[in-house]
């Protein structure tokens, strides 16, 4: 079974955010992306880019919303 987490390395061990289920010795293999650290002080101004774009999005549907048979091929 494959699982997916991340993982902070410490003092030379991986160390998962979450439990994984393994039995004791048991061999894996690991692919290893390095995550980048966001700076926390950008991150109000990263929010406000957010949430101003989600702001100029139009979500809700202006004329007729279309039948299922519309929106699948049928023969």
């Amino acid at each position: 079974m494959t699982q997916f987490t991340e993982a902070v390395y410490t003092n030379g061990v991986l160390k998962p955010k979450r439990e994984l289920v393994l039995r004791e010795a048991q061999r894996v293999r690991l692919i290893v992306e390095p995550l980048e650290d966001a700076n926390p002080a950008e991150r109000p101004a990263a929010l406000r880019r957010l949430l101003a774009g989600i702001e100029g999005m139009r979500f809700l549907s202006r004329g007729r919303l279309p039948s299922r048979d519309e929106l699948h091929d049928r023969p």
